[in-house]
Formats: structure tokens, sequence, C-alpha cells
């Protein structure tokens, strides 16, 4: 067997597993795995700013094809750089790879030049956290960090790699090695049944699907048991686009911030919810004792040990959502439990005509529906859309309509500023090869926007096209909106002069464009001209709408008890 370099090792590895980008930013402790790079070729490098934008533009990645995106930075603050993107990996499920350089192993205990024990620091944050010790090891710990990435509920892995290691020539042939197998969870028979039986027991059961449904690449079975059965189906804030929301099944989201009227009334009215690939999260539930009331639950989760952490449910099913839900239809239609149009259905439709929020707002400054409206009408269903933590980010959950899966990605337990930018980046990337024309949108709040803002020069470097929207009003809005029980406002403005920070002259400097919008009216020339002038730059593009400076999104502390800002809109 021929003896090549470990790190040359690596890169066979990596390209095996599918990966075909890799973002990152050399440095003298990871030069061996660089050089490998450029030996062995095949994976594109992009060379970030901030090696937190390289942890979030894997993610982004990952996100959008299913694989499992590489993050690549040297030694010392590089690693603990990353610790943010791999908390946000972990928390939303994403497989990610995070790869260090490290001091030289003599060094290791003799505080030498950015020797920090980042296994240690990143533990919390990761599936794995693993130090290559011995350079014969390295394809082998690589091939067991994607096995691990991708098995069970999907998360990270970092792997630290000291000079002197990566350095090392080992035994590899490529040609002799592949991907590790991962373990498929599949039902518990009986359990399934039982799901069934307590699904068809219920009067007004509903679905609810959470980002496990899309991970599992499991949309299509999802909307074939539900129009079997005709059981309504809701979503959690990462499950938006598990299923079409014009289909005459969706009937909103439930929850205290993100959600819609008629989700919330929906799920108050429900006496069963079979949980698929949902966490149950606060910002979902609110009081438990309202959102458990007295219906049953059904808990569908990959991972074992989510069952029961929030609440206990009647029924347990530790099961891959896909394989679920392939087995509940299986069984239903062995019973021919298919059901026609019931009362039930007719409610959740009613409450869905009924219960609506107002968007048509053609008021100066600019209501944060309207440009949600706006972007409904734009951009089709096809469109990728970015978008993080805000209200913009409780906005978007209540307006913004999502038809297909990873086609609205969200950072939804971290919430990260910042995200958006070098998201968007991984996410036009992972189409490079499927959909090269795909439009990528990142929906952005004016203070996150400046967190990773540096990123936009990778943008403009590597030629990646996307439109960026900015919500502005000049505070930091959510933390202003939650300050009001507390009766204040303090330290949350930061509007100065007219606009405060100029962010289209902060594009142009980036070599990048943007447009500022004031007026409803507007909004939609912009929009379009920035979809023409991302085409015809290849760059990255801005459209910053100035809205009403303390606006509040409906939200309260339960979901019986969300405060409303608008009246239901007139039924036409």
């Amino acid at each position: 067997m021929a003896r090549i370099p470990a790190m040359n090792a690596v890169v066979e590895v990596l390209k095996s597993e599918g990966v075909d980008t890799a973002f990152g930013c050399p440095g003298a402790a990871i030069l061996p795995l660089y050089k490998a790079m450029e030996e062995v070729g095949g994976i594109e490098h992009l060379t970030v700013r901030h090696e937190e934008g390289a942890t979030h533009m894997a993610d982004g990645w990952a996100r959008t094809n299913g694989g499992v995106g590489v993050a690549i930075g040297t030694s010392g603050p590089a690693g603990t750089n990353m610790i943010t993107g791999l908390y946000t990996a972990l928390a939303d499920s994403i497989p990610i790879v995070c790869i260090t350089g490290q001091a030289a192993t003599a060094l290791l205990d003799k505080e030498g030049f950015q020797a920090v024990d980042i296994v240690e620091i990143a533990k919390p944050v990761t599936k794995w956290a693993v130090q290559i010790k011995e350079a014969a090891t390295a394809p082998w710990i690589f091939r067991e960090a994607f096995r691990v990435a991708r098995s069970g509920r999907p998360g990270p892995v970092l792997i630290d790699i000291p000079v002197d290691v990566a350095k090392g020539i080992i035994e590899y042939d490529p040609a002799l090695d592949s991907p590790l197998p991962v373990a498929a969870v599949e039902p518990h028979r009986p359990r399934v049944e039982k799901a069934l039986d307590l699904l068809l027991a219920a009067e007004r059961p509903l679905i609810l699907a959470g980002g496990g449904v899309i991970i599992a690449e499991a949309a299509g079975e999802l909307r074939e048991l539900a129009e079997y059965l005709n059981v309504p189906v809701q979503v959690t804030l990462m499950g938006k686009g598990a299923i079409d929301e014009d289909h005459g099944l969706f009937c909103g989201i439930t929850g205290v911030q993100t959600s819609q009227r008629y989700g919330n009334a929906s799920f108050l009215e429900s006496d069963l919810v079979l949980a698929v690939g949902a966490r149950f999260g606060d910002r979902h539930t609110g009081r438990l004792d309202v959102y458990r009331g007295e219906r049953k639950f059904v808990h569908v989760d990959i991972e074992p040990t989510q069952i029961g952490r929030v609440f206990e449910p009647d029924l347990g099913v530790v099961s891959d959502a896909r394989l679920f839900l392939q087995a509940l239809l299986e069984v239903a239609k062995e019973r021919e439990a298919g059901r026609g149009p019931g009362a039930w259905v007719g409610r959740v439709r009613h409450l869905k005509a009924t219960l609506g929020r107002r968007e048509d707002f053609d008021t100066v400054p600019i209501k944060a529906p309207r440009v949600y409206k706006e972007i409904n009408e734009v951009f089709d269903e096809d469109t990728y859309f970015v978008t993080a933590i805000g209200l913009y980010q409780i906005w978007g959950g209540q307006h913004q309509k999502a038809y297909k899966p990873r086609r609205y990605q969200i950072c939804g337990q971290a919430g990260p500023l910042g995200w958006e930018i070098p998201a968007a980046i991984g996410v036009k990337k992972a189409l490079k090869n499927t959909e090269p024309d795909a439009e990528v949108v990142g929906i952005v709040g004016d203070y996150g926007f400046q967190y990773m803002v540096e990123e936009l020069a990778v943008g403009a470097q590597y030629n990646v096209p996307f439109v960026l929207i900015m919500i502005n009003n000049e505070y930091l809005g959510l933390i202003r909106q939650a300050s009001i029980p507390y009766d204040m406002n303090y330290q949350v403005d930061i509007h100065y002069d007219e606009y405060g920070t100029d962010n289209v002259k902060i594009m142009e400097a980036y070599g990048c464009s943007g447009r500022r919008v004031v007026d409803p009216a507007d909004i939609r020339d912009a929009l379009e001209w920035a979809r023409k002038e991302a085409r015809a730059t290849s760059r990255p593009v801005l459209v910053e709408i100035m809205i009403e400076r303390e606006a509040n999104t409906p939200h309260g502390p339960a979901i019986d008890a969300v405060r409303e800002f608008e009246p239901v809109p007139a039924q036409v």
C-alpha cells in the first residue's frame, strides 16, 4: 500500500464523504492540510474573514443539501471563534465537521503559542470533539467523525490536529476506503400501531411537523399520510417548508412568538397532537400547562433522550421521522383507515380563513408585515431564504410563506446574530452543482447585519450572488420589546444622524450594491432591482427597508394569551 502524507489521506476522505466545498482561514498550524488540499484538489475553498463565519457557511451548506459541511481554522483563537457556530449546529441538529490546527504536541503542556485545549472547550457544543494523536489514525478518525455527524440526531464534530501529527506519512489507499454505514433508526411496530389507535380515536387531531421531518427528507411521506387520514398539519418554526403552506390541510404555526392567530386557535381546539421530529421549544409551547392542556401527545423523535424531556407524552416513539411516517401510513392502509372530509378539517379551514393578520399597510414609516407581503409576492416557491434572530424572525414566522423543504433556513435555538450573510454564502455554494441559478435571499436586521458583515468580502471575492433584505428599525428591537414589562427603554436605541449607520455605503465599500427604501410603494421595485443586480454583478445586493422604529410583534406568555397589536382584518 502506498505511503502518503496523512493530510492527503484526509482530503481523500473528505471528497469521498461528499465534500466539494470547504470554508476556512489558513494559519501556521493547519498549513499541512492546506498543502494537501492544493496537491489533491477537488475541494473548492473559500477564505473567510472570521472563523465563526466559516462555521455558519458550513452550516448553511449542510442545511441545503443534507451533507456534512466543513469549516477549517488554525490553532488557538481560530478554534474558540468557532464555538458559536458549533453551538448553533448542535442546537439545530446540523451535521458539520470543524477542523482546527494545533500547536506541536511537545508544546501542549508548556503554554505554547496558540496552544489551547480546544477539545475540552468544544465538548459541550459538539457530538464529538477529538484530537488526533497518531498520524495513522487520521483517515479513520475522519471517517468516524462523518458517521457521528450524520447518525441519530445529526450534529457537529470538532477534530483538532497538532501540526507535528499533521506532517506524518501513513499507509493509505483511497481506492480501498469508503464512508462508514449509518444505522437506520426504525420504529417499533407495536408503538406505530398504538400511535394510529390514538390518532383514529381522536376527534380533533393535529400532526405537528418539526425540523426532524425536513432533516429526514420526509416531507413527501408527511403529506401523503395527512391526505390519507385527512388530518390537519402544523409546523414548528424549524419545520417551515415541511408542507406547502397553501395546502388545504396546513393550519399554521403554534407559539408565543412565531405563530399565526389561526395556528394557536386550531391547536387550542385540538384533542391530540402527533409531534414528529419536534423538540417542544419554549417559544413554541409557552406555558406548559396551557400547551399540554387535556390533549394527548404522541412524540416521535430519533433521539431517545428527547422524549419526556419537556413533558411526558402519552406515547413516545423512537424513530427516524421518514421511517415512522412510512410505517404509520402502511399500518393505516392495512386497516383501510383513510378518512374523507370531516367537520374538524372544515373547522380548521374556517379558522384559517377568518383569523389572519393584516399585511396591506400603506403608511410611512413602513410596517414590517407589508414587507413580508411583498416578499411573498415577488419571490417564488423555489427561492432559498435564510434568516436569524430578532423581531424580523418573529414577523417572518408569522407572515412569510414556505412551500418546500430546505427553502426556509433559520437558526432556531441558538439564535446567533450575524448568521445570515455567511449562511447565505453556504447555501448558494451548496447549490452550485444542482441549482446554480437558484435565488438565495437573506432577511436581516440592522444590528445583526454588522456582526458578520465582513463576510460580504467573501461573497464579493468568490462571486456569490444573493439578495439581502434588511428590516431596519434602528433599534435592538427584540430587546426593546422584551424591556416593556420592566418599564424601560435603556441602551437599545442605536439611531444617530439621519439613518444611523449607512448600510448602503457599507455594501459599496465591499464592492457590492445597495438601495434604501422608505415608502412601501417602492418595496417591490427595489426587490426586483436587487434580483437583477445580484445576477448582473454576481455579488451580494442589499435592499434596506426603513420600518417604524418602535413596532411590536404579537407575543405573550402562553398560546392562549398572545397580545395582538392590530385587529383581525375585515373579511372580503
